[in-house]
Formats: C-alpha cells, sequence, structure tokens
C-alpha cells in the first residue's frame, strides 16, 4: 500500500500592528548593504510594503505568548516603517502584513533569518535596464523614473541607452558572453547593424577591451577635439543636420561627429570665404586644403616681409596685459595658483601672442607673382601662410608690358599709402584641395586628346578588377599559377618573411571607387560563392583543418582559387614620383602589366562581365571629344556625326543610347594583347540595320541647338572630372 504524501502547511499571514513589533536580535544582517533606510521608506510610502515582513510571537517564561512579535526576517523593512512612524507619516497602530511562524515548529530563529537573506537572488542587471525601457515606453518621464528610484536622471539614461543596445548583443550579455563594460562601449552608437558588426569582429579575438570597441565604432567619424570640428563649431555642424555620437559612460571629449562628408563640406566652405579675404590683398594663387601635407612649401621661394609697426593703442594694451601678467603672478608667488588665476594667465598670453604676432607687409611687385595658403592649424584657428613664389613664376615682373612702370609706381605710392600695396587689378586662382573653386568653361583638346582622369581611370580598373577577381574565382588553374608565381618571387628573390611558409592573400580593398560596384555582377557572384564556402567552414582551428585534408582535389582547387582571387590588384593608383606611401610609376606598370596577364590567361570579357557604359560611369565624366570618339569607334562615323551639334549632358545620354549594345569599351576595360595593342572584346556586334535605326535621333533632340531651351540637368551631369 502506498503511503501517502504528508503535505506542506505553510504559516498563516496576519495583520500585526505595528507597536506590537520589536526587531529580533537573531536577525543576521549586521552590515549595511543596498539602499538605504531612507529611501526604503520612501519607496514603502510611495508603493506600499510589497514584501510582507516574518515574525514569530514573543514567548514569556512559561511558553506562553506575550501579544508581541519578533521580526527575524524583513528588519530593513522594519526600520523603514520604523522611520515613517517617527516622521508621523504613519500610525503607530497601523496594521502591518505579516507572515507568522510557529515557535515551537523546530526551527531556529536565526535559520529563518539567514534563509531570507542567503535565498534571496539578486535582479540581473539587464532586467533592471528593461524594466526602466518599459516604465518609459509607458509614459513615465526620465526626471519621473529617476525620482521613483532615488536615483539621478543620468543614471536612468545610462539604463535606457543600455536597454537599447541591438537585442543579439543584450542575449550575449545576458548568458555572459561579454562584461556590463564591453556592453555600456556599444552604446555609443544607436547604429545596431553596425554595433553587430563589430562585436563579430571581435568576439573570437583575444584583445576585446571597451576602449577598443569604442574605437571601432567610431572609426569613420570625427572626434569634437579634430581640428576640422574645432574649426567649424560643433553648434554649426548640428544646426546643419549632422549628427554627434556621445558616449553616456565616459569622458568622451564631447563626442564624435558621425556625418565626417558634412564636416568636410562645411570646413571647405568656411575656409573658401576665408580664402576670399585673403584674396583682396592682391597674391596670385590661393591654395586651400583642410590638410596640407608636410613640405608643401618646398621648392618654393618664402617672401621676406616687413612688420607692421606696433600702434600706440596696441601698445598700451600690451603694456596693461604685462602689468596684470607680473601682478597675478607676484600674488600668488608662494601659493598653488587658483583655476580663475591660471586660467587668466592663459587668456594673458594667448592676447599677448595675437598682439606680438605682426602682419607682414610685402613688397608689391612680389606680391604679383606669390601666393598664400589657407588652412586649418592643429589648435582649429585659420592658417594663412603667404608669400610663397613658385619657380615658374620667377619671371621678372619687369619682363611684362608696363612692368617697370607698374612696380615703380606701386612703390611710391606705398610710402604714401600702405593700402596702396594690394594691385587692384589682379584677381587671385583660389584652388581647393588641387581643384580650381570656379571651373573653367570646358574646352576641347587642341591637337589629340588628354588623359583620362586619375580618379576615372581608378573607377575603371575598379570594375576590372572586380571582373578579374570573378575570372580567377573561376579559374583554378590560373589561380594556381598566380599563387605560384608568388610564392617563387618571395622565394628567390627577396627570402622574406620568419616562417617556414609565409604566404599570405591580403584582400584589396575598392575605398569610394564607383558606388555602383555594390551591384556589379561579378561583385553578388564573388559574394555569393564567399557566403557559399563560409556557411560549410567550421569555425574551431583544428576541425577546420581536418575538414580542409578531407575536401576532393576539385573542392580544394576551387577554394584555392576563390582565396587567391581577393588578392587580386588591377587598380589604377596615382604613382608617387618619390614612392613614400602609394605606387610608383615602376610598381604600377608592373601591377598593370600583370593584370594584363590575368586577364589573357583567364579569358576576361568585360562586357561578358556585364559593363556596360552610361553616363554615369564615363560618358558624363569625359569631354566631349571623348564622347565622339567612343561613338564613332562602336557606333560608326554617321552616328558621330549625328550628335555633334548636342549639348554635352545630351551627347553623353545618346552615347550611351548608341554604344548600349555594341560591346565598346574604353581602352582601360579592353583585353590587351601580348603585343600591347588593345584587342577588340567578344561581345556581341550590332546588326548594322540596328545601328541604322539608332542612329535616328529622337525628335526632340534632332532640332537645331540654338531652337533648344537649356537642360540645366543635362549641364550638372555633364562636370568632367578632367
Amino acid at each position: 500500500m502506498a503511503t501517502a504524501v504528508q503535505k506542506i502547511i505553510l504559516a498563516p499571514a496576519r495583520a500585526v500592528p505595528f507597536n506590537r513589533l520589536v526587531l529580533s536580535q537573531a536577525n543576521v544582517r549586521r552590515v549595511k548593504a543596498g539602499a538605504s533606510i531612507e529611501e526604503l521608506a520612501e519607496s514603502i510610502a510611495r508603493r506600499g510594503l510589497i514584501q510582507s515582513l516574518h515574525v514569530r510571537p514573543v514567548l514569556d517564561g512559561e511558553g506562553g505568548e506575550t501579544g508581541m512579535y519578533e521580526v527575524p526576517a524583513g528588519g530593513r523593512r522594519y526600520r523603514a516603517l520604523e522611520l515613517l512612524v517617527q516622521q508621523k507619516r504613519l500610525n503607530r497602530n497601523s496594521p502591518i502584513p505579516c507572515i507568522v511562524s510557529d515557535p515551537a515548529g523546530g526551527i531556529l530563529i536565526e535559520e529563518i533569518s539567514l534563509a531570507e537573506n542567503v535565498e534571496r537572488a539578486p535582479l540581473h542587471p539587464l532586467d533592471q535596464f528593461r524594466a526602466f525601457q518599459a516604465l518609459r515606453e509607458k509614459g513615465m518621464t526620465e526626471e519621473a523614473v529617476a525620482a521613483a528610484f532615488f536615483v539621478p536622471v543620468n543614471v536612468v539614461k545610462q539604463r535606457l541607452r543600455l536597454a537599447a543596445v541591438t537585442v543579439a548583443l543584450l542575449d550575449v550579455y545576458a548568458a555572459d558572453g561579454m562584461t556590463l563594460e564591453q556592453l555600456m562601449a556599444f552604446t555609443i552608437t544607436e547604429d545596431h547593424g553596425r554595433q553587430e558588426q563589430v562585436w563579430e569582429a571581435v568576439r573570437n579575438a583575444p584583445w576585446r577591451e571597451p576602449y577598443q570597441i569604442r574605437r571601432m565604432l567610431t572609426e569613420k567619424t570625427a572626434a569634437a577635439t579634430n581640428k576640422r570640428a574645432l574649426f567649424v563649431g560643433i553648434e554649426a555642424y548640428e544646426e546643419a543636420g549632422g549628427a554627434v555620437l556621445r558616449d553616456l559612460f565616459q569622458s568622451d571629449g564631447g563626442g564624435w561627429l558621425q556625418d565626417v562628408a558634412l564636416l568636410d563640406r562645411l570646413a571647405n566652405e568656411k575656409l573658401k570665404v576665408a580664402a576670399e579675404s585673403v584674396v583682396a590683398e592682391g597674391w596670385k594663387w590661393i591654395e586651400v586644403a583642410l590638410d596640407f601635407p608636410y613640405g608643401h612649401e618646398h621648392g618654393l621661394r618664402r617672401l621676406v616681409g616687413e612688420s607692421e609697426a606696433i600702434t600706440d593703442e596696441e601698445q598700451a594694451t600690451m603694456d596693461a596685459l604685462t602689468t596684470e601678467q607680473e601682478r597675478l603672478i607676484a600674488e600668488h608667488e608662494e601659493e598653488e595658483l587658483p583655476e580663475t588665476v591660471d586660467d587668466r594667465l592663459g587668456e594673458i598670453e594667448a592676447a599677448l601672442a595675437e598682439l606680438g604676432d605682426r602682419p607682414l607687409r610685402y613688397d608689391p611687385a612680389e606680391i604679383r607673382r606669390a601666393g598664400a595658403f589657407v588652412g586649418i592649424g592643429h589648435d582649429g584657428r585659420l592658417q594663412v601662410q603667404r608669400g610663397y613664389v613658385r619657380p615658374e613664376d620667377e619671371a621678372s615682373i619687369a619682363d611684362e608690358p608696363d612692368g617697370g612702370e607698374a612696380t615703380e609706381e606701386a612703390g611710391q605710392n606705398l610710402d604714401r599709402d600702405p593700402s596702396a600695396a594690394r594691385p587692384a587689378v589682379q584677381r587671385a586662382v583660389i584652388t581647393i584641395s588641387g581643384t580650381p573653386a570656379t571651373p573653367e568653361p570646358e574646352s576641347e583638346e587642341e591637337g589629340g586628346i588628354r588623359p583620362l582622369s586619375d580618379r576615372l581611370m581608378a573607377e575603371l580598373t575598379a570594375h576590372r578588377t572586380l571582373a578579374l577577381r570573378e575570372a580567377v574565382g573561376n579559374n583554378p588553374q590560373v589561380a594556381l599559377t598566380a599563387l605560384l608565381h608568388k610564392l617563387v618571387s618571395d622565394t628567390f628573390r627577396y627570402r622574406s618573411g620568419q616562417s617556414c611558409l609565409d604566404a599570405s592573400v591580403r584582400e584589396v580593398q575598392f575605398g569610394l571607387h564607383g558606388g555602383e560596384l555594390n551591384d556589379n555582377a561579378s561583385g553578388r557572384a564573388v559574394g555569393e560563392r564567399h557566403a557559399a564556402w563560409g556557411q560549410e567552414m567550421p569555425q574551431d582551428d583544428e576541425a577546420l583543418w581536418d575538414w580542409l585534408a578531407g575536401l576532393d582535389e576539385a573542392s580544394r582547387m576551387a577554394l584555392l582559387a576563390h582565396c587567391v582571387s581577393f588578392g587580386v590588384n588591377a587598380l589604377y593608383e596615382k604613382p608617387d614620383p618619390y614612392g613614400s606611401h602609394v605606387v610608383s610609376e615602376h610598381g604600377l606598370r608592373q601591377r598593370l602589366a600583370q593584370a594584363n596577364r590575368l586577364a589573357r590567361a583567364t579569358g576576361l570579357d568585360m562586357v561578358a562581365a556585364g559593363w556596360k557604359p552610361t553616363v554615369g560611369n564615363y560618358f558624363g565624366r569625359v569631354t566631349k571629344t571623348r564622347i565622339l570618339e567612343a561613338v564613332r569607334e562602336g557606333a560608326g562615323e554617321r552616328a558621330g556625326q549625328l550628335i555633334a551639334h548636342l549639348k554635352k549632358g545630351e551627347m553623353a545620354r545618346e552615347a550611351e543610347r548608341l554604344l548600349a549594345e555594341t560591346g565598346w569599351l574604353p581602352e582601360p576595360l579592353r583585353l590587351i594583347t601580348r603585343d600591347g595593342e588593345a584587342g577588340g572584346s567578344d561581345g556581341p556586334v550590332p546588326d548594322m540595320d540596328v545601328l541604322e535605326e539608332a542612329d535616328a535621333l529622337p525628335a526632340f533632340l534632332a532640332v537645331d541647338v540654338d531652337t533648344r531651351e537649356d537642360d540645366p540637368l543635362g549641364e550638372a551631369r555633364s562636370i568632367a572630372a578632367e
């Protein structure tokens, strides 16, 4: 016969008047921890007693109940209630919800007190973050939440920011996969995609320090202490619509400016305004840049100027500042300088330095041949470097028509009026980062065709590099040959590396070359193949070795080809004649020659790879002469004659239409034969009847150019990069 399970009988709950309760001396809690008694009392006054007291009857000497109850579990709550009674906010005989245990139950009173404190599970921080978030979503303000839980408002803002981190990272934190400090680092940005991207980059790395996470999250931003930000000003940046990232958990020096392109534009605009004021001084040229490279003035002659005399008013100001400076130093000579005094001394030093930096006066004849650099100093202040003469401007002014007379007259005027040193006729050419501030009218090439611009060459070869990557990735034998070529070159020529095998493939990044690369057919194919391999590979290093060893030969060769393809670099870069930080002339020639060899070996056809000339990727970036040359090559002489009278924008659009199915390619994308000649594309050859039909322009384009209204959109599209 089965034995019946004995049922548990719980102690009853009872309302006991507060003046019948006494604090048990058997309570194990001795050290203060958690919220203060005052804060707990305010919580009870706001929310009531959330948890009942555990009490036990006080017995007399004969074991009878005295009507009093001692509190072994809930001592802090009792103290908080006692404080409310003392403040006359609670009556002394107010009923208090209590759990009354049997004193004869055989459980020591110390055991009850210890169990009540030890078995209590603390709230996980993430639960608190989410609870604050729930209160906020239900209408409580941040100030109301802070008041309800007796914490500063900034603490509530921090908790809400933590709760706003992407759910994927919160789950990792809940599973103890990251520390609270690491989670705090991710709050610096609200971009969940970027948060997850950075975590994937650091999750298996030996370094996952919070400062490294912050650095990765802000690598595409500009710190508020950056000289461009200091020059523009945070307020001006925000008024223009820029966003600022702030760190609620650490001092961030003003934060990080998220829109770097906007910051650069505002800085350039402000520099251009400053350059206009320098133009009035009569310089021949003004070069404007956010950052000038080291040694930008090398090879230029620096003019020697004469400092302007200090006026009586300026001298009086300098004397007053010097007297104040000496007085402050003497008054605090034997003590540490107070902060206000230290700040004032700094202001005096800056003012004296500014007054001492006297403007220079130059010979007006020299000003006519010299220029100035306008940029930003390291402290964010405007920096103007005047008086530099380029070698090509060294010709004597006297050799110019009426040069000697103009110089002599200017010198006489300078003696009478210093402002006469500024020429009234010459207008300086302002150049911003190497580009004239006011573009010159488009001029057709004379005596031949100018080379393509460096930027266009870079973008065109970026397309070719991506197509080569796809071609090499589909040709394991060529990939193996390329890899062996690299290894043999290293082994027999350079003896580089300390390991027994030092062969690697470093993925070549495309930077800003052509936004349409994201939709490129070759790029999509590479990405899909990369994702397919990634899904099959184990993450563990030992397991990965075994997996590679177990692949069949065809799979091993295909994977090798895929990996080698990521190192393909057929990019054109503007060569550095000094060979310092970018490719040299020799290195560029060697790179492009080897890229041609790879293209021949893989049979690369850019037409088959999906590239077509459009207004955006070619015709809108070159001059009319090049457009006509392309149309004549791809669609015939008659097609070129039909569009020769059009404006630039219309001509570019018609060229796109005429050459859409011809397989025409610009020279950088053509297959180069061994003898150095550009071979034709293997793409589709257009039918002559189709070309004849394509030659007929739409009616609105066939009218005479003088009878058409200007097309502002077409003009906007026709700005060439050359």
